[in-house]
């Protein structure tokens, strides 16, 4: 079944899948009426003829079954013409069964019904018409009942009554299950409008801190290059005075290495706007980021754990998930020391068509304790509070998801990715 079919929740190719369950229910439904008004009450129905009906809509029903699995997309004048068959079939049983006296005449509004849940006005009036045409050919044109099916003294009106009521215990369930389907996938879509709006939020305030960064990565460029050019000018002058001399290129180190990030947003912005994805090896690619980690964070103590089958894994790296794991271990990192450890760990590993990135820290864990955390709801109180978010961000782009946990020894983040976009 294809992919993009079954993300619609409502529309013609759902009212098409429905269209094939109920189509194999009225054709047993259909073959046990007729062969108890046949053979068990002895009327003298055109059995013969009624079952060609059925048998018509079995080999509809085949092929409805066979169409749906295809990988085209379900149009809908496609659909309409599902329920135009349906109804014409209907019809014809009905035509052969007393016409509008029949009591599971009003059957013919089902079809109406459904269309009115899942298909546009135009569609609705379609299938309303067709309808209206079939009912109106059974009111003037039907075979009757013959007189021995109407026995008693009531003349077969008690039979009238039982039909009417097995009528609406069918048309109740077939209209509270559709409907019911139907309020379900309208919360589910109520649900989605919510998380894209708070997402287009989220995102807003991202690109906001990305404006404002990328203005401060220009301003302090000449700062850093003042500071760059005056330090080794100011360790020649005091070169007799040692514990000075290692100050200063400390702060060269650190000056340099805020020049190289600099270098690296500018970088990283125009790849991002290239949108070409960096071919490495799954190896190539963790050596990076964490020689990356290691500068950033010479005090961690990183575990790495990378299952050797996937050493020879191929990655098409998308722009921001080197940063996105960063981040995840950053953070990592400074929970761990919210409890005095420098431990932090990394496991790759491949679940089906998904891979995932696990990192663990030691520290405090998530709010609420014991149980699934929400994103950025850590117990750190350091940092700018951006890192998860850019992280989340990262993994919807790319199809994924970002899951936090509590452990036992503090919080685990799991960044899954499915295969088919990084491999």
């Amino acid at each position: 079944m294809p992919p993009h079919q079954l993300k619609q929740p409502i529309g013609p190719f759902a009212l098409t899948r429905t269209l094939v369950w109920l189509r194999l229910c009225a054709i047993t439904g259909q073959s046990i009426a007729v062969m108890i008004c046949s053979w068990w009450m002895r009327i003298d129905i055109p059995t013969l003829s009624l079952l060609l009906g059925i048998d018509l809509l079995a080999v509809f029903a085949v092929f409805a079954a066979w169409r749906i699995s295809q990988p085209w997309p379900v149009r809908e004048w496609e659909t309409v013409c599902h329920v135009v068959t349906d109804t014409l079939i209907l019809g014809y049983l009905l035509y052969f069964t007393g016409g509008a006296s029949n009591p599971f005449v009003t059957l013919l509004l089902v079809p109406i019904a459904l269309s009115a849940a899942a298909l546009s006005v135009r569609a609705i009036l379609s299938v309303a018409v067709i309808a209206g045409a079939a009912y109106f050919v059974v009111l003037r044109w039907y075979v009757p009942l013959p007189m021995n099916a109407l026995t008693g003294a009531d003349h077969g009106f008690s039979l009238h009554v039982a039909g009417m009521g097995v009528n609406f215990a069918i048309t109740a369930v077939l209209l509270g299950f559709f409907i019911n389907r139907l309020a379900t996938a309208v919360r589910m879509q109520q649900l989605e409008v919510q998380r894209v709006r708070e997402r287009a939020l989220r995102d807003e305030g991202i690109l906001a801190m990305a404006t404002q960064a990328a203005g401060a990565a220009h301003e302090l460029n000449t700062p850093l290059s003042t500071m760059r050019t005056l330090l080794p000018e100011l360790r020649r002058e005091h070169a007799g005075d040692a514990a000075l001399a290692e100050d200063l290129e400390l702060l060269e180190g650190q000056v340099e290495r805020c020049r190289t990030i600099l270098r690296e947003m500018v970088a990283f912005g125009k790849t991002q706007l290239s949108q070409e994805p960096e071919r490495l090896k799954l190896q190539a690619f963790i050596h990076h980021f964490i020689e990356r980690f290691k500068l950033l964070r010479p005090e961690a103590e990183l575990e790495l754990l990378v299952s050797s089958a996937l050493e020879p894994l191929v990655l098409r790296t998308p722009p921001g998930l080197r940063h996105a794991l960063i981040n995840l271990l950053n953070n990592a990192a400074d929970a761990s020391v919210m409890r005095d450890s420098n431990s932090v760990e990394l496991e790759v590993r491949r679940d089906g068509d998904w891979l995932e990135w696990i990192v663990r820290d030691h520290g405090p864990g998530f709010t609420p304790s014991g149980a699934t955390a929400s994103i950025g709801e850590s117990g750190k109180q350091s940092g700018l509070g951006i890192g998860l978010a850019l992280a989340e961000a990262t993994a919807e782009r790319l199809n994924g998801e970002l899951i936090a946990v509590n452990t036992e020894h503090g919080a685990e983040m799991r960044l899954r990715l499915p295969l088919s976009m990084i491999a």
